[in-house]
């Protein structure tokens, strides 16, 4: 039985997810500062971080499994530490692993929420400081 080799997902959907991913990223965020000015935003904001987070985690799940298994599928670890050739189809699944891998902009997304997480609470140290005073 032949097994097929994975493709890297269209630019649509890695894209999409991230910036899915991303905007449900600061909407977290946004909460303590909505809190401060706008309280009735929180709700809406909080369900739509939650349920845009179950979309996006769901698609990071598949796209790790979906490597996983080519590695498990093609022995790829084990070809590797042993020296043993590689066919053409394991090429190509190590081609898929490292274009996924060079396609995806997660790197983008963790740097943004560290910057906005710095930021929010930042906002919510002068809310409490200054509202204090």
């Amino acid at each position: 039985m032949e097994r097929k080799s994975p493709k890297v997902s269209r630019n649509y959907l890695i894209y999409g997810a991230f910036g899915l991913g991303l905007a449900t990223a600061i909407a977290v965020r946004a909460l303590i500062v909505l809190s401060h000015v706008q309280p009735s935003w929180v709700r809406p904001v909080w369900y739509f971080a939650v349920l845009g987070n179950f979309v996006f985690f769901y698609y990071r799940y598949q796209i790790t499994g979906k490597r996983k298994r080519a590695v498990r599928d093609h022995q790829l670890i084990e070809k590797i530490s042993t020296e043993q050739s590689l066919s053409q189809d394991d090429r190509d699944v190590l081609i898929y692993l490292l274009s996924s891998i060079k396609k995806s902009p997660e790197h983008i997304n963790y740097l943004i929420i560290f910057a906005f997480s710095i930021l929010a609470i930042g906002i919510d140290l002068a809310f409490v400081f200054f509202s204090s005073t």
